[in-house]
């Protein structure tokens, strides 16, 4: 009997100390104000198909470029919001630097302008760059992580196609490993293009 209470007790103590020190990261329905954000900035036009409701907010810590703690939030389809959450909460307990986390409307839902920020985002309602086709991001599936340090690169270009600056992502990367293991692919494993700010899954939980 002694031994179960000890038990439960060391349980209980463990899953304080757990929320406490990952508060700050959540995961919540799209509000309306937020709604209203994202129409206003662009990310979610008024002919978007893909239901708000297939949508989640969600808020994290992390650590800047120079070594300080901040707050960032992104917008990503339900199905990997979890999973999102449990990656930067990982990702932060590491101390692994993130630029910044900022929904894409803070910069018109211009693409480019975001990645030139070298800031981190998922959800915006548009096609692959240059195609008629619909992107990931599109339907909130994707992220790019650092895209400035982790620009998209082909594999002939001049000095190979890995890029050479201070955060690039690689195999040995904790952002990498702790996107693969929830069964994310990665843009830095395509073959036509290396992506290396890109990770993106089409469906739920997953582990492999």
């Amino acid at each position: 009997m002694k031994g179960r209470l000890y038990l439960l007790t060391l349980l209980t103590w463990c899953t304080i100390f757990h929320a406490c020190a990952l508060e700050g990261f959540s995961v919540e329905p799209v509000s309306e104000a937020l709604a209203r954000r994202m129409r206003e900035g662009g990310s979610y036009p008024e002919d978007c198909p893909i239901p708000l409701s297939d949508l989640r907010h969600v808020c994290v810590r992390h650590w800047n470029m120079e070594g300080h703690e901040t707050t960032g939030e992104l917008v990503c389809n339900a199905l990997i919001a979890d999973d999102l959450r449990d990656i930067f909460e990982e990702l932060y307990l590491a101390h692994y630097p993130i630029h910044s986390v900022r929904l894409i409307d803070d910069f018109g839902a211009d693409d480019d302008a975001s990645m030139a920020a070298n800031n981190t985002s998922a959800f915006c309602y548009r096609n692959v760059a240059g195609t008629q086709s619909l992107s990931c991001h599109a339907r909130g599936l994707a992220i790019d992580i650092n895209p400035k340090d982790n620009p998209v690169a082909k594999p002939r270009t001049k000095g190979g196609p890995i890029p050479k600056t201070p955060h690039v992502i690689n195999e040995q990367d904790a952002c990498y490993k702790a996107f693969r293991k929830r069964g994310f692919t990665w843009g830095g494993h395509w073959r036509s293009l290396k992506d290396y700010q890109h990770f993106e899954r089409r469906g739920g939980r997953k582990r492999i």
